[in-house]
C-alpha cells in the first residue's frame, strides 16, 4: 500500500527530481530529465520499481531539509539506535 502524498518529500538538481517516502523508498525518479520514462514508478502502480534504504522494525520518524539545501534528512529512531539517512541529488554541470 502505498503512503498518503504528504509522507513524500522532494529532492532534486534542476533537471529533474525524486519522491522519496518517509519509510525510506524512492518511489517516483525520471532519468535524466522530469520528461524522461520513470526509473521508479511505485507512486503510480503499487508494484512498480522503486529503491528502499530503511531499518528493520518500527522507528519514529523525522524529516527535515538541512539548511537552506535540497539534501533531505531522514532520522529513524529505534529501541536499537538511530539511523539516519541523507539524499541529495547532484547536478550535471557539463551542459550536455
Amino acid at each position: 500500500m502505498q503512503p498518503p502524498i504528504a509522507d513524500y518529500a522532494l529532492i532534486g538538481d534542476t533537471r529533474t527530481a525524486a519522491l522519496c517516502s518517509k519509510s525510506g523508498s524512492i518511489d517516483w525518479l525520471c532519468l535524466p530529465r522530469f520528461d524522461s520514462d520513470p526509473v521508479f514508478s511505485r507512486l503510480i502502480d503499487d508494484s512498480g520499481p522503486h529503491f528502499t534504504l530503511s531499518p528493520i522494525g518500527n522507528a519514529e520518524v523525522e524529516r527535515r531539509y538541512d539548511g537552506s539545501s535540497a539534501v533531505l534528512e531522514t532520522t529513524y529512531r529505534l529501541d536499537s539506535g538511530v539511523l539516519r539517512l541523507r539524499e541529495g541529488m547532484v547536478s550535471d554541470l557539463s551542459g550536455d
